[in-house]
């Protein structure tokens, strides 16, 4: 594992370009951001990405978002290995790709086919060639350092987030439409309708994170419709990772539910199970809807 630190004992840092592309006909992102609506929008796809595949809101900063034509580059500077080395576990297993197609659809009402084409770079260093290879993509982003400090616009931009954050949330520019009914890939939740999808590692992380010592309740409501939480499951799993504490008892509930239920391991279920459990405000957090 590489140290937090550098050979002549400066804290780590290190900065990597990741470049985005609408494959959506009649959807430019790079134009969207252009745009003064879009610009902020497009940033908030941005944030929440980097925050579900980074592993929160530490550990790396947004320097500048640019025009790369046919790419929109987002230049991020690292200042913590760890979260680096998250955000490219999340990159090379689809997540970081998953996240912004979700976060997309959802802030900007795109259709569910909507999708992303991303390129990962570090200097002159393709990194998508290399990322079965994750020390050599850390040692990449580690020698390409930033050369320069934030921009002003996305400070401003931050800043327009924070205050989102405190007041309340702004609809989305999209042509409203008479309710219709939830397709079958998409579930409700609080009157919105989200798509429904495979728990990936993040949500499990967001899961044990927030959970608490709650996690026996939210078991128990997923065991209602998952056999191999049924019983005595609970209580033995809580036995038996006492020691390592209520983060680690989370993690093995939700990771034996994946494992028993397979591709029927959903969102969904998730989110019904947490509302089953008076746990809402996680629920919200799980999907984007708070801190943003």
């Amino acid at each position: 594992k590489m140290a937090d630190k550098t050979a002549d004992g400066g804290a780590w840092t290190g900065c990597a370009v990741m470049f985005l592309q609408s494959l959506f006909p009649g959807v430019d992102l790079l134009a969207l951001y252009k745009g003064e609506q879009g610009k902020f929008i497009i940033f908030k796809v941005i944030k929440l990405t980097l925050r579900d595949s980074a592993g929160g809101l530490g550990g790396y900063d947004i320097l500048k978002v640019h025009d790369a034509e046919p790419f929109l580059g987002v230049e991020v500077k690292f200042v913590d290995v760890a979260a680096c080395q998250q955000f490219l576990e999340s990159y090379s297993s689809g997540a970081v790709l998953q996240s912004l197609n979700q976060h997309a659809c959802r802030l900007l009402g795109l259709p569910q086919d909507f999708t992303v084409r991303t390129q990962l770079k570090a200097g002159p260093q393709n990194l998508d060639l290399c990322l079965d290879q994750l020390a050599v993509c850390l040692q990449h982003i580690h020698l390409s350092q930033p050369e320069r400090l934030r921009d002003e616009e996305i400070d401003h931009l931050e800043q327009q987030l924070q205050s989102q954050a405190l007041g309340p949330a702004p609809q989305p520019p999209t042509v409203t439409q008479e309710e219709s009914p939830v397709p079958s890939n998409c579930f409700k939740f609080q009157n919105r309708v989200f798509e429904d999808r495979m728990l990936t590692p993040a949500d499990v992380q967001s899961f044990s994170n927030g959970v608490g010592r709650q996690w026996k309740h939210v078991g128990r409501a997923l065991g209602k419709s998952c056999r191999a939480l049924k019983g005595p499951v609970i209580d033995n799993l809580a036995y038996e990772y006492e020691r390592e504490g209520l983060y680690e008892q989370a993690y093995q509930l939700l990771s034996r539910f994946i494992q028993a239920e397979g591709r029927a391991a959903k969102l969904s279920r998730l989110v019904r199970a947490l509302e089953d459990s008076k746990l809402t405000s996680l629920a919200e957090n799980m999907l984007g809807m708070q801190r943003e």
